[in-house]
C-alpha cells in the first residue's frame, strides 16, 4: 500500500461544468499579467517570507505554471498556476500523517475546464525520511521547535498567504474564493485553519480529522499497536483471519437498517460478539481462538485505563476488520503496523516538550498520568477547540466528513466532536447553517472499504459557497454508490454521540496562532 498516496486525498469538481457563479461567467477566465519566469523572486509577505525557487511552465494536462518555493523558514511548497483556464478559484490540500513530503497537487478533475482551479500543498516546514513511509517519520522534530510549530499549526496558514500574493502577482488579482481541502492530518489542517485562521479560506472540507492529535498519535495508535501484538512483535490476529471475522460480523448485522445488502450502514447498532465464531478446539481457518477472541473484544471496546476510564473517545468499529491489515497488523517488510511507526515515532520525537522526558511504543503507560503528560505539547497540535464563532462570522462554510470503518482514526471522536460543536453553537439546526457531517458507511481511512470507497465533496462545497446551496445528499462510490446524508439522519430522537472520556477539557483549550 502506497500509504503517502493514500492520505493525501484527491479532489474532483464535477460540478464546475454546470454554470459557475455569476460573478464569474460575467468576468470570464483570468489571463496571467506577468510570465511564468517573472515570479522566480522573493516575496516580502508579512511573517511569511517566500522565495520561488522555480517557475515553469508545463504544456501536459491543462498548460500551467509550475510553481516552487520555500517559505521562511522552511515550508517548502508546490503551486501550479492554469495559463488559459483559471476563473479564480484557489484550492489548497492538506497533507498526511506527521507529512515531510510535499502532497500531490493535481488540478480538479472538471472535464473540458480541466485546470480552472489554481492548487497549492506543503510539507509542514520539514523533510521526512523513508519514502513511502516518510509520514511516520518524526526525527525532524527532536530538537526543533520552529520544525513542530509548522508542523503544528503554521503551514498552512503561511501557504494560504504566500500564495494568494503570488497569485495576485501573476493574474493581477487575487483569488476571488478559495478552498482547503484534506483528509487524516490534512482534516486535522482543516480545522486548524477553521478554528485559529477563519479568515483564510471560504470553504473546508475535513475528512476523517485527526484532532485528537495527542490522544490519537500517542495513545490510541500505541493501544492499537500492543492490543493486537505479541512482545516479539507478532500478530495475534493475523491477516489470514481478518475475513473470517468480518465476514462473520456483516452476517449478524447486515440488516439491522432494514436492508439486506452485505453492509453495515450504522455500526454502533452491531453488537456482535466474536465468542460466536470461537474454535471448539484450539484454532482453526474458519474460526478464532480464545486469543484472538479476547483481542476482537478489546479492539472494539477502545482503550481505558485501570480504572476503565476512557482513554480515547472510539474504537475499532464492526464492519472494519479487513482494514486492519493495512494499520494494526505488523508487517514483516517494515517490521512493525503503521500504527506502530507513527506512534513509536511521535512518542519519541514529536509529543513531548523539547527538553523534557519522552517516551515510546514499548515504555508508554496507558493511564491518565502519561496522558496529562501529552497536553504541553499536543494543545498545539490539536483541533478541539470548538469556538468556530469567528469562521462562522466570516461566511465560511464546513463539510466535515469521516468513513464509518476507518481503521485509523474512529469515526467515533468525528461524531463526539460535531454534536459538541453545534452545542456550542446555538443547536444542530443553526450549526448546519455553515457546518455539516457526513458519515460514510463502509469506508475505510480516507479511501478504500469493503463497499463505497469514495467520497468527494467538492463539487458540493463550491456550490455551497458559491451559489449558497447547502448540500443536501452527496454520492459516494465504490463497489457501488449511494447518497450519503446529512448527520443525523434518524428517526430515534435526539443525537446522543458526545463520549465521556478523560480528555473532555482538552476542546476548552484553543491552540497558538500564527501571525
Amino acid at each position: 500500500m502506497n500509504w503517502g498516496k493514500r492520505l493525501t486525498i484527491l479532489i474532483g469538481c464535477a460540478a464546475l461544468l454546470s454554470p459557475v457563479a455569476p460573478a464569474v461567467a460575467e468576468s470570464g477566465a483570468l489571463r496571467p499579467v506577468r510570465t511564468c519566469a517573472d515570479l522566480e523572486r522573493t516575496f516580502d509577505v508579512p511573517h511569511a517570507r517566500t522565495t520561488v525557487t522555480s517557475a515553469t511552465e508545463v504544456s501536459t494536462g491543462p498548460a500551467h505554471c509550475e510553481v516552487r518555493g520555500v517559505i521562511e523558514p522552511a515550508v517548502r511548497f508546490t503551486l501550479r498556476l492554469p495559463l488559459d483556464t483559471f476563473f479564480g478559484r484557489y484550492l489548497q490540500y492538506g497533507c498526511g500523517g506527521l507529512c515531510g513530503t510535499v502532497p500531490n497537487t493535481p488540478f480538479p478533475d472538471c472535464g473540458p475546464k480541466a485546470g480552472d482551479v489554481a492548487v497549492a500543498a506543503t510539507d509542514d516546514g520539514h523533510v521526512g525520511e523513508g519514502g513511502e513511509l516518510a509520514f511516520t517519520d518524526g526525527r525532524w522534530a527532536r530538537d526543533n521547535q520552529a520544525a513542530r510549530d509548522d508542523y503544528f499549526f503554521r503551514a498552512p496558514h503561511v501557504l494560504s498567504k504566500a500564495a494568494k500574493r503570488i497569485i495576485a502577482e501573476f493574474y493581477g488579482a487575487p483569488p476571488r474564493t478559495s478552498y482547503f481541502s484534506g483528509c487524516s492530518n490534512g482534516g486535522r489542517e482543516a480545522l486548524i485553519l477553521a478554528q485559529r485562521y477563519p479568515d483564510d479560506f471560504d470553504g473546508i472540507i475535513a475528512g476523517a480529522p485527526a484532532l485528537h492529535f495527542s490522544s490519537l498519535a500517542g495513545v490510541y495508535q500505541t493501544w492499537l499497536h500492543r492490543t493486537n501484538h505479541r512482545a516479539d512483535g507478532t500478530p495475534i490476529i493475523g491477516v489470514d483471519k481478518l475475513p473470517v471475522l468480518h465476514s462473520a460480523v456483516v452476517s449478524a448485522c447486515d440488516g439491522l437498517d432494514g436492508r439486506v445488502d452485505q453492509q453495515i450502514d450504522d455500526p454502533r447498532k452491531c453488537t456482535f460478539d466474536p465468542a460466536s465464531i470461537q474454535c471448539p478446539d484450539g484454532d482453526g481457518k474458519t474460526c478464532l481462538t480464545a486469543d484472538q477472541v479476547a483481542v476482537a473484544r478489546e479492539l472494539y471496546r477502545g482503550p481505558v485505563d485501570s480504572h476503565g476510564r476512557r482513554l480515547y473517545p472510539g474504537s475499532q468499529t464492526r464492519g472494519s476488520e479487513l482494514a486492519w491489515a493495512e494499520w494494526g497488523v505488523a508487517d514483516p517488510a517494515i517490521g512493525s503496523s503503521v500504527a506502530g511507526l507513527l506512534a513509536d515515532n511521535a512518542l519519541r520525537h514529536v509529543s513531548f516538550p523539547i527538553g523534557r522526558p519522552h517516551s515510546s511504543l514499548a515504555d508508554f503507560r496507558l493511564d491518565t498520568r502519561d496522558f496529562s503528560r501529552l497536553a504541553a505539547e499536543g494543545v498545539k497540535a490539536n483541533a478541539m477547540n470548538t469556538d468556530l464563532s469567528g469562521f462562522r462570522r466570516s461566511g465560511g462554510k464546513l463539510i466535515i466528513w469521516h468513513g464509518w470503518d476507518d481503521q485509523a482514526i474512529p469515526a467515533a471522536g468525528t461524531l463526539d466532536y460535531y454534536q459538541r460543536l453545534w452545542e456550542r453553537s446555538g443547536g444542530l439546526r443553526a450549526t448546519q447553517q455553515w457546518a455539516r457531517l457526513f458519515m460514510v458507511p463502509t469506508m475505510a481511512h480516507c479511501s478504500g472499504g469493503y463497499q463505497l470507497q469514495r467520497f468527494d465533496p467538492f463539487r458540493e462545497l463550491v456550490s455551497w459557497v458559491e451559489r449558497g446551496t447547502a448540500p443536501e445528499r452527496i454520492v459516494a462510490t465504490g463497489k457501488r454508490s449511494e447518497p450519503v446524508f446529512p448527520y443525523p439522519r434518524q428517526s430515534d430522537g435526539r443525537p446522543r454521540d458526545v463520549v465521556r472520556w478523560v480528555g473532555e477539557g482538552l476542546y476548552h483549550r484553543p491552540g497558538p496562532v500564527a501571525p
